[in-house]
């Protein structure tokens, strides 16, 4: 019984993690078209911080979680290797996200909305795969 709670928890987590990975760039798209037209963007400024924070506490939830579920109940095969390193591609994607963060508050955000458009399609391309190893478990 433990383990499902441990498992709805990582879900739960993983999910918010998501969430504020998928929503970040859409603020930095705003934030700087937003800037482009002259408009006050400092609203958007403290909402990607916000949101960057949470979304930060659920990664970590999600890794301690998952740990749990990896070493406590013993999950092998390669399937969730290869897991780890689309999760390791998704933990430099939210580093990223910080750096752009940090630029945003420097006001040196430079790219265009289409740029950050296109750099919110990354994490989808790295949680497919994700889900791919998890659910069908090829090797």
């Amino acid at each position: 019984m433990m383990f499902l709670w441990i498992k709805l928890l990582h879900i739960l987590t993983m999910t918010s993690w998501m969430a504020g990975i998928f929503y970040l760039p859409r603020i930095y798209v705003h934030y700087v078209e937003g800037r482009a037209a002259g408009q006050d963007v400092a609203r958007l400024e403290i909402m990607a911080r916000k949101l960057f924070g949470f979304m930060s506490v659920m990664a970590v939830l999600t890794l301690i979680f998952g740990l749990w579920l990896w070493l406590g109940y013993g999950f092998r095969g390669g399937w969730v290797h290869a897991k780890l390193m689309f999760v390791g591609f998704l933990i430099g994607y939210h580093g990223w996200c910080f750096a752009y963060l940090k630029r945003l508050q420097a006001g040196r955000l430079t790219q265009s909305g289409r740029y950050f458009r296109l750099f919110n399609e990354l994490p989808l391309l790295i949680f497919i795969p994700i889900l791919y190893f998890v659910l069908m478990k090829p090797f």
